[in-house]
């Protein structure tokens, strides 16, 4: 194996919580979820050549995962199904609490109706990016950036509310 290939895939495999997290905010089952996956990391590849070191690795992995998604996703036009989630979705870690895992249902569930924009501007406030770094990884001001944040995160509270699951 080449030497650029194995340092693509040491990367990968080191930030590869990334992809899972990207791929269960914007896919509802494990099946899209494990396509966008494959989809991201086929994206990723192709632009590896693209990525000069003149920001961390996993920054430019999370803009090329994001904006992979949002491609993904329109092009696939799929709709949300009114099922519920089987709860052997993509997962990071096992985990054996019951209460995380419907906590983590709910929330995802939620994420998976916000829109674009929010859904990346969640995923960028979860993974600990400052307004600034969100604004500048979404191309608006730090002011607008904090001012979506909250709104998403009220969108999303609301979201989780409606679904039964109080606070």
């Amino acid at each position: 194996m080449k030497v650029k290939e194995q340092e693509f895939l040491s990367r990968i495999e080191k930030h590869k919580g990334i992809l899972y997290k990207v791929s269960k905010m914007y896919m509802d089952n494990i099946d899209d979820q494990e396509d966008l996956f494959q989809e991201i990391v086929c994206q990723l590849w192709k632009a590896y050549d693209s990525f000069k070191g003149e920001s961390q690795f996993s920054t430019w992995m999370y803009r090329v995962a994001i904006n992979t998604a949002i491609v993904f996703l329109k092009k696939e036009k799929r709709k949300v199904d009114n099922y519920e989630l089987p709860s052997t979705n993509i997962r990071e870690e096992e985990n054996d609490s019951e209460v995380k895992e419907k906590q983590i249902e709910h929330f995802y569930k939620a994420v998976q109706k916000l829109e674009k924009i929010d859904k990346a501007i969640i995923f960028y406030q979860l993974e600990g990016f400052s307004h600034k770094e969100i604004g500048e990884n979404l191309g608006i001001s730090e002011g607008n950036a904090r001012v979506k944040l909250n709104r998403a995160k009220e969108k999303l509270k609301e979201l989780i509310k409606n679904q039964g699951y109080g606070f």
